[in-house]
């Protein structure tokens, strides 16, 4: 059994520990480990997420089951253009993986889209990242890829987008 609900600021430690249960072994074959390391630190420390938790920089979705966070999805409006809405975080526990918790969450970020009105969903995935697969299954198609610089490192991904239609 499992629900989803919002996060508030009490989850943020939830949360950062999924995420350092999840990037290792999402990322270890394809980013330095100092790479990793740095990313956790400057992208899920427990001071960030809370503060983008209070602040509202991001929507947090978290998958509960049996009482335990399992799973989260991060969203909001894309900066740079709010007509189209981002999904900026997917993360399932490893030992979920394979229960549809991925599917669940980004239905649950593309109803959440509708609701907004909006019709036009996006997400980054590394360009070595076998979740891509995943996303095209979901129905996101490459729209370009994208490198971010994030301080000595960079992210080299695909922005993948998927049209929502109304569901009536």
């Amino acid at each position: 059994m499992h629900l989803i609900r919002e996060a508030t600021a009490a989850d943020a430690d939830a949360i950062v520990q999924i995420a350092q249960q999840t990037w290792w072994p999402a990322y270890s074959s394809i980013l330095a480990k100092e790479q990793i390391i740095f990313m956790l630190d400057e992208l899920y420390a427990s001071k960030k997420i809370t503060e983008q938790l209070q602040t509202r920089q991001q929507t947090f979705l978290l998958l509960i089951e049996n009482g335990l966070t399992v799973a989260f999805a991060a969203y909001s409006p894309r900066a740079e253009d709010p007509d189209i809405y981002k999904l900026h975080k997917l993360y399932c526990l490893p030992v979920t993986q394979g229960k549809g918790y991925g599917r669940t969450l980004i239905e649950a970020v593309e109803e959440k889209t509708r609701e907004a009105g909006k019709s036009l969903l996006d997400l980054n995935v590394n360009r070595y990242n076998k979740a891509k697969t995943f996303y095209e299954k979901m129905g996101f198609t490459v729209i370009y890829e994208e490198d971010i610089p994030i301080g000595p490192y960079w992210m080299n991904d695909y922005v993948m987008r998927k049209e929502l239609k109304n569901e009536q």
